[in-house]
């Protein structure tokens, strides 16, 4: 390339970041100046003054609300009654949960093809008597009994008694006890390492001195290493509160496994059991993670490992008291930035460079990643629309006037449309008569700034319209767009972008809100729902909602996101044959993830990309007659190509969740 032309393209992509700056500036001065609205407003004595009216009228909305959102009085009357079966069904994870004396037996009496043992770490310091003591029983009730548990304590002479107490179970158990007291105490990440020193077993799992494993946590795990040959192994699990296990605090029912639900939250965390030539010859812990050092473990073993199982059960009972993680992470203040160390030497790892990791709203060790966004790809956003002109004005409006990301086309594919409304919208578009113009099936006009109109002229197809656009377009990426969209967040299309741009990666969607700022999509379960197809998890929870488990606050893996707005790269959308035409209107997004997914990719929500979705303006809803028969028949041949896949459940969708409800709703027998 001659010098004239680099300097050419440095003086384009000059061009190109002032005008990006300016965009930049443009939107923190009206931050600005609505934030000095506010304090002005705030600073008002009347405004102080009235803080208890306020108060109240903002609890008769919110009450009002809450009405609405569960169907009026009686939803009302029928959420609490679910809630109190729910309550009530809770204490079937807990004790009543323990096999009977005649399931213990048989559990005891099992042999399997691999008997493996199976070295559990423990690291003591200073713990407490009845701690001490309770985690040792729940070791000793194992009903597997090929294990040994490795004890390496560190504590000082007021604590004297962790000895003794360990000495005496060690005494009556067989030899499967093995303790050792550290001449100083080297935290968590030291005694574990020094546990480990000690193990024989060709399985390792790791305990924390105050916790309870359930009595069928060692058999669930290796029964799952025979059958599905697992080398990495966790469970479902809860905190609890005092003595009593059954006064449960939180019970956390996991996905399977998730790489990106895992560098954004340590949802893994308990009972990890792996097997030993996972390590590699490194430490198990590495004391400059200390305060996160299971975090940087998990990461770096479950790169190693080839067969990750999630043991649906909740099997680990994580006591909460004052001190322990469990109870806050104010309790380890610094655990925080040891986990945000852990994930970025990780993310390095994958090669990833120049990433930003911030905690959220949800908890400090919860994060949100930016990606850097690798090159200036071009993005065409596919809208399909037919007639509508106000709905289609506000989307294209709010991409052109909100959008930070400028290397993008827009492709509207026109599908019968027949008002003058939107006739004369698409000549504003084009800068010339739309109506002189040629409108044969595939026809495709050119306008200004990036914009095409593509002419469909069959019958609306969903899937028949996108797949005619995306041929049509010209872009690296393609983005499926509803016209009754509205862009919120200006980078929505970046934080599309950044994980769309990966290797391992198929379709990556955004969170979209009804006009009320209720949550309309949020990711796609499998399985869920009356039709047992499909549904979307959060569904009209209010925007600030945290989700289960903080799960509204990061980016995850999910089966499916909705097709609403929806970015893949073009190549991928053609190899698996884009949108499957049989699914006229309804499925063909999650048919597509699924296609994507049978390739071994991963699909991506993420909570960043904000979008209001006006559902259903442009079609109708499809719950009458013609339409409710039209949306039984793709769910019936939905069930029917993708039967396996509703079989084995969703895999980031715990099976103790109620299909019947999108709102993380235990499943109540």
């Amino acid at each position: 390339m001659a010098e004239t032309d680099y300097r050419e393209a440095y003086e384009q992509e000059h061009i190109k970041c002032a005008d990006l700056a300016g965009r930049v500036a443009d939107l923190e001065e009206k931050c600005e100046e609505l934030q000095w609205k506010l304090d002005r407003i705030k600073k008002n004595p009347l405004w102080k003054l009235l803080k208890p009216l306020r108060s109240g009228m903002n609890w008769v909305i919110r009450q009002k609300d809450r009405l609405a959102n569960c169907g009026g009085p009686r939803g009302i009357v029928s959420k609490l009654g679910y809630k109190k079966r729910e309550r009530a069904a809770m204490r079937q994870f807990g004790t009543d949960s323990f096999p009977t004396e005649e399931q213990a037996a048989a559990e005891r009496g099992t042999v399997f093809p691999r008997m493996v043992k199976i070295s559990i770490l423990v690291p003591l310091w200073n713990n407490k008597r009845e701690f001490q003591t309770d985690m040792l029983d729940s070791v000793m009730n194992q009903t597997y009994e090929n294990w040994e548990l490795c004890l390496a304590d560190g504590s000082d002479k007021d604590h004297a008694y962790i000895g003794e107490i360990c000495s005496e179970y060690a005494a009556r158990s067989g030899g499967r006890i093995l303790y050792r007291h550290l001449d100083r105490n080297g935290g968590i990440a030291g005694n574990t390492n020094a546990c480990l020193q000690m193990a024989h077993g060709e399985y390792i799992g790791l305990l924390d001195q105050d916790d309870i494993l359930h009595p069928s946590v060692l058999y669930e795990y290796v029964k799952a290493i025979n059958e599905q040959g697992a080398d990495y192994l966790y469970c479902d699990e809860t905190t609890f509160k005092g003595g009593d296990i059954n006064r449960m605090l939180t019970m956390h029912f996991k996905p399977d496994y998730a790489p990106d639900n895992l560098r954004a939250n340590n949802y893994i965390c308990h009972f990890s059991v792996f097997a030993r030539h996972l390590l590699d010859g490194n430490e198990l812990f590495r004391t400059k993670f200390d305060g996160s050092q299971d975090h940087d473990m998990i990461l770096r073993l479950t790169d190693n490992a080839e067969k990750i199982v999630h043991v649906p059960r909740l099997m680990y009972y994580w006591r909460s008291h004052s001190g322990s993680v469990a109870s806050g992470i104010d309790a380890k203040p610094y655990a925080a930035e040891a986990a945000k160390g852990a994930v970025a030497e990780h993310l390095k790892k994958h090669g990833f460079e120049n990433f930003r990791i911030e905690s959220t709203r949800a908890f400090e060790t919860i994060f949100r990643i930016r990606y850097q966004i690798i090159g200036n790809p071009k993005i065409s956003i596919i809208i399909p629309n037919r007639d509508h002109a106000e709905d289609l004005r506000r989307c294209i409006g709010s991409i052109r006037e909100k959008s930070t990301y400028d290397n993008y086309e827009i492709v509207v594919v026109e599908n019968n449309s027949s008002s003058e409304e939107i006739k004369a919208y698409y000549s504003e578009l084009l800068g010339f008569s739309y109506e002189a113009a040629a409108k044969e099936q595939g026809t495709v006009l050119h306008g200004e700034d990036n914009i095409t109109i593509v002419i469909y002229k069959g019958e609306f197809n969903y899937s028949a319209v996108n797949n005619l656009g995306v041929s049509l377009s010209s872009g690296d990426y393609v983005l499926l767009l509803n016209n009754d969209t509205e862009v919120i967040t200006v980078n929505w299309m970046e934080e599309l972008l950044m994980y769309a741009q990966r290797e391992d990666v198929g379709a990556a969607g955004a969170k979209l809100y009804y006009p009320d700022r209720t949550i309309q999509h949020a990711g796609v379960v499998i399985g869920l729902g009356a039709h047992r197809t499909a549904g979307h998890t959060h569904y009209k929870q209010p925007r600030q909602n945290l989700g289960y488990m903080g799960r509204l606050c990061y980016a995850q893996n999910v089966t499916a996101v909705t097709g609403a707005c929806l970015l893949v790269k073009k190549s991928l959308y053609l190899q698996v044959g884009g949108l499957d035409e049989k699914f006229a209107v309804s499925l063909n997004d999650v048919d597509f993830c699924l296609k994507l997914r049978e390739k071994g990719l991963l699909n991506v929500f993420t909570p960043f990309a904000e979008l209001y979705h006006y559902e259903s303006v442009s079609r109708g809803l499809d719950d009458k007659g013609e339409k409710a028969l039209r949306y039984e028949k793709e769910s019936e041949r939905f069930r029917e190509k993708w039967k396996a896949a509703l079989d084995a459940g969703d895999p980031y969708y715990n099976p103790n969740f109620s299909l019947d409800r999108s709102d993380y709703s235990l499943k109540i027998q």
